[in-house]
């Protein structure tokens, strides 16, 4: 049975500067609230136009910014769903883990390593590198993060739920994501990031596997930071 998933960027949120924003407990800022209901309003739109109901089961990581986003979808869908909807947090949707140096800044990561004479100072980009890990108790690659994601997604399509499931996480995450499950290139990883609020649908088919269903990756400017 093809199984379509909605993955959903978290809204903006109230985040430190200049920190890796994995573990950062903040709630959404109201701008980034109103700009989620906006999002979760053209997608009931887009729902209604192609028939297609949400499944109950819904997925968010454990992080307040994702939770809360999931919320204001809920609200805006209620009547969509075929049963009343049952919101489920799962650790393994969460953005990358640094670790023992979880919501430290950039600056005060890179000074501790300098301190350490067991490391190598971090190389530059390593906040975007898909590849480095910090050498840290608990830290993980963007692609170690990326093959979480993704076998949650897989146990999704896998599930017997009838219906778009709707999965909400953390941008860097997903693509990740949809890189180990050859959706994207892994190019693609950094030439493309997620709207906030704004759902990229997948589909999984039990034949052809895994493939991009609906909605738009944000096209990233030079300018912008990582996600």
């Amino acid at each position: 049975m093809t199984k379509l998933i909605a993955l959903i960027r978290h809204g903006d949120y109230e985040q430190l500067a200049k920190t890796p924003s994995a573990l950062q407990p903040y709630p959404l800022t109201d701008e980034g609230a109103e700009e989620v209901r906006q999002q979760a309003r053209r997608f009931r739109d887009w729902l209604e136009q192609q028939d297609i109901r949400p499944s109950a089961e819904v997925h968010c990581s454990t992080l307040l910014r994702a939770w809360q986003t999931a919320q204001l979808y809920m609200e805006e869908l209620a009547d969509l769903f075929s049963s009343t909807p049952e919101l489920q947090s799962f650790p393994d949707l969460c953005e990358r883990r640094v670790g023992s140096v979880a919501n430290l800044s950039t600056g005060e990561i890179e000074r501790i390593l300098e301190l350490d004479p067991r490391f190598e100072p971090a190389p530059k980009g390593w906040k975007s590198d898909s590849h480095y890990r910090l050498p840290l108790e608990g830290a993980e690659s963007l692609m170690d993060a990326g093959t979480r994601v993704a076998g949650h997604l897989r146990l999704c399509a896998a599930a017997p739920e009838r219906g778009l499931q709707l999965v909400f996480g953390h941008g860097a995450a997903f693509r990740h994501a949809a890189y180990h499950l050859n959706v994207i290139e892994f190019d693609d990883i950094k030439r493309l990031s997620m709207y906030h609020g704004h759902p990229v649908v997948l589909q999984q088919d039990p034949l052809t596997g895994w493939s991009h269903h609906s909605g738009e990756w944000k096209i990233r400017q030079k300018s912008e930071r990582p996600d």
